[in-house]
């Protein structure tokens, strides 16, 4: 009897712990969630406002415009897919720095060494991951793209395997939910040549492999005479406005163990081959 009454009494304390532990985790992010719920709602008034405010095409004659709300519509989708190393030395760090106004930087995803995904910002919203970049026609990726970071320090790290595989979860399901195209799956450094390097050494062919984005042929066909790499680089989508930062963006995805700022006879052939994908 005595002991029951022994386990009783260790079962409660052993519960009110784990409650107490439960609460302290849950409280950890608990002011930048009532952030990010505040801001959420601030949002929400602007979509729900009708007619919409400050949407007046002509203020000088505001009563020659009417608002009559359609019943079709969505909700905007992303149409790419961006992917970061972090550039830091842990998970922790990273959401800490998103976390910061003063550095008002975000992603919709980061990733950590060991494969916990830690999801930010709602895909449908616009996170601060792209900056000034240019891919294709497209000026502004952070409205039209989904950022995800890997905690990678840049320099020394290996991509581990607990990692990629959960990207390639995350990549399968964002494919699948927008119907994001392969081609459509690229790196920061592609879109903002010069300015970015990330994410370097990266697996680029084993996310080809299971569909996204593009990677070159083991046997590589010669171009023509008269193939204009530039016109090639610019066609892929690299910002051709600097040309050997674009070179120098390309190689960093498709080459990466030269990275220099000029094309070689080697890095035409792979240019050439993943070209012709496009």
């Amino acid at each position: 009897m005595l002991f029951f009454k022994l386990s009783k009494s260790f079962s409660i304390s052993a519960l009110s712990l784990v409650l107490i532990l439960s609460a302290c985790g849950s409280s950890k992010y608990a002011a930048t969630e009532k952030i990010y719920k505040e801001k959420a709602k601030d949002f929400s008034k602007i979509i729900n406002a009708t007619p919409p405010v400050g949407q007046l095409y002509d203020s000088l004659s505001a009563a020659n415009q009417e608002w009559i709300g359609s019943v079709n519509f969505g909700i905007r989708k992303p149409n790419f897919v961006v992917i970061h190393h972090t550039a830091q030395d842990s998970l922790a760090q990273t959401i800490k720095t998103f976390f910061s106004t003063k550095a008002g930087t975000s992603a919709h995803y980061v990733i950590g060494r060991d494969g916990k995904v830690v999801h930010m910002v709602n895909d449908y919203l616009r996170a601060n991951h792209a900056g000034v970049s240019k891919w294709g026609k497209d000026t502004d990726l952070n409205s039209s793209s989904i950022g995800i970071e890997l905690d990678n320090n840049g320099l020394t790290d290996p991509w581990p395997d607990a990692q990629i595989n959960s990207l390639l979860k995350l990549l399968a399901t964002l494919k699948k939910t927008y119907n994001i195209p392969t081609a459509n799956f690229i790196g920061h450094a592609d879109i903002a040549p010069g300015r970015k390097n990330d994410p370097r050494n990266f697996p680029w062919k084993r996310l080809a492999d299971k569909g996204f984005g593009f990677w070159y042929d083991e046997v590589l066909k010669n171009p023509p005479a008269d193939f204009d790499t530039e016109k090639a680089l610019k066609y892929i989508g690299y910002n051709t406005t600097n040309l050997p930062a674009a070179i120098e963006a390309f190689k960093i995805h498709f080459i990466q163990t030269d990275i220099t700022k000029t094309l070689t006879p080697v890095d035409i052939l792979v240019l050439y081959n993943v070209y012709t994908k496009y």
